[in-house]
């Protein structure tokens, strides 16, 4: 079998919306699939398989980003991004911000920074803590049924479902209009300026930038790569 090569170049909105949309039909596919692993018990798997449909959906972020990359430095890092797991599953944090009652933009921005970036590790560790046993600590044996419960299943399994569910898929004007609105920088100025225009293309509803404009009030600029969950 020949092994398939990588692109690792620049996209047109309408690549990046096939993209982005085949990202999203398959991470319901995987949270789906995890459903079935958790109503038959499986936890380790069906955790899993949770933390992989978070990990398809946190491409579409990336996606964007690729969209608005002004140099060839930039676009190879959004590749190496793309196909880093632990650059992807930062959607696994959503629970515990919303727990700790952050509903801004600025309250999600440690998703991206250095303790971020721990927990983000440790949701991989614990991916791959459901598919493999492993050999931990003072030779300890980490086996898949006896470190991963149902409880943080159940969590991990209702995130991927509920972020995957009902969504409508990407369409090329809207990525027409964020590649013209955010290549300028990724601001919180050109992310509302993107926003209305979404609207006046019908493309969103006209309470939409409004929305917008509380979720990001407080926030400093730029935004650099960071997106509210629900438009990416």
């Amino acid at each position: 079998m020949r092994v398939l090569q990588q692109f690792k170049g620049r996209l047109t909105p309408t690549q990046a919306a096939n993209g982005i949309n085949a990202a999203v039909v398959n991470a319901k596919r995987l949270a789906e699939d995890a459903q079935l692993l958790l109503e038959a018990g499986r936890y380790p798997s069906a955790s899993s398989f949770a933390i992989l449909a978070l990990e398809e959906l946190g491409k579409r972020s990336i996606l964007r980003e690729l969209l608005t990359a002004n140099s060839d430095v930039a676009v190879e890092n959004c590749w190496r991004r793309y196909r880093k797991h632990t650059e992807k599953n930062y959607l696994a944090l959503l629970p515990d911000r919303i727990r700790a009652g952050a509903t801004r933009l600025h309250e999600f921005s440690d998703f991206f920074l250095q303790n971020g970036e721990i927990e983000r590790a440790t949701f991989d560790a614990i991916k791959q803590l459901g598919f493999y046993t492993d050999c931990c600590a003072n030779a300890h044996w980490s086996v898949p049924s006896e470190v991963v419960g149902e409880q943080l299943t159940g969590m991990l399994v209702s995130l991927a479902s509920t972020l995957s569910e009902n969504r409508e898929p990407v369409t090329v004007q809207e990525l027409e209009l964020w590649q013209s609105h955010m290549a300028a920088g990724l601001t919180c100025g050109n992310l509302l300026k993107w926003c209305a225009a979404m609207v006046s293309a019908a493309l969103k509803p006209p309470d939409y930038l409004d929305e917008m404009k509380n979720f990001t009030r407080g926030e400093k600029e730029p935004i650099d790569d960071l997106y509210e969950p629900g438009i990416v």
